[in-house]
């Protein structure tokens, strides 16, 4: 017996960044690594990881009316694109004589980068996080305004769901299936899903929101400052950071400064980092 299900979504980054959707591929979970582990991997402490069986194990595209693409194992697929690795479909196409062309797509990693672009934050210039735009659909926009401002999240309301970071809406609104979720989902806007519509269930969706889009500079600063914590208090002489760029790294050493505690920087790129001590 096989199951085979459609879903909405042009590609299969649209499914893993729908919070609905994604548990068909998988889903996505944000991982703390250890300071050795994430030293060996090369990468932040925080990373973006499957976190269940994909329901399906193969995903096929379409592309266009006579072209797809198919992607035999989804589990592998999704690890490659959250680990940032180029991957490669089977492309199969009707020519004009009516054969079935069969070849494979050219190594890309388009699916990491709409992951990435879409899971952290972009931070302008002056240090502040982007405004996250949000589509609020059968919600209050008091309420989602309320609710952001009080996750200290700066919110833009937008009036259309393709002009939106996020679409917010709660499950039986959802379940319809209107023009406007469905060109949402269509563009690859995530959705998330709020319980009810007051503050509190409308917070908890946004809180997941914030815990996504948290970027390898909000995860660096909340490391130093624990760590700035555990050595002010004595619980530690001194902590060493997981490895940084020169950037974050100058950022950590101006929080410890300003806690009136010392720090270098020690090792060699790509793995330099921050040393804590008083």
């Amino acid at each position: 017996m096989q199951l085979i299900a459609t879903a909405h979504g042009n590609t299969l980054e649209n499914l893993m960044l729908n919070p609905t959707l994604s548990d068909l591929v998988g889903g996505i979970q944000t991982v703390t690594l250890s300071d050795e582990e994430a030293r060996r991997r090369g990468t932040q402490k925080s990373v973006l990881e499957r976190k269940a069986p994909p329901t399906f194990q193969v995903l096929v595209e379409i592309q266009a009316y006579q072209r797809v693409a198919i992607y035999h194992d989804v589990a592998q697929t999704v690890d490659a694109v959250l680990l940032g690795m180029p991957i490669a479909p089977e492309l199969r196409e009707r020519d004009a004589t009516g054969d079935l062309q069969v070849s494979t797509q050219a190594p890309s990693k388009a699916a990491s980068e709409a992951v990435e672009r879409r899971s952290t934050p972009r931070l302008p210039a002056n240090g502040g996080r982007e405004i996250l735009k949000v589509y609020p659909f059968g919600l209050s926009w008091t309420r989602v305004e309320d609710a952001a401002r009080g996750l200290g999240v700066p919110i833009a309301i937008v009036r259309e769901p393709e002009e939106a970071d996020i679409v917010v809406t709660l499950k039986n609104y959802y379940r319809r299936k209107t023009t406007r979720i469905r060109n949402a989902e269509s563009q690859g806007v995530p959705i998330y899903i709020a319980r009810s519509n007051s503050s509190t269930q409308i917070a908890s969706a946004l809180a997941s929101v914030v815990e996504l889009r948290r970027g390898p500079e909000d995860q660096a600063l909340d490391e130093a400052r624990d760590a700035i914590e555990q050595v002010s208090n004595g619980a530690e002489r001194e902590i060493e950071l997981s490895p940084q760029n020169a950037y974050v790294r100058k950022l950590q050493h101006e929080l410890v400064e300003r806690a009136n505690l010392s720090s270098r920087s020690s090792g060699h790129e790509p793995f330099r980092r921050v040393q804590i001590f008083k």
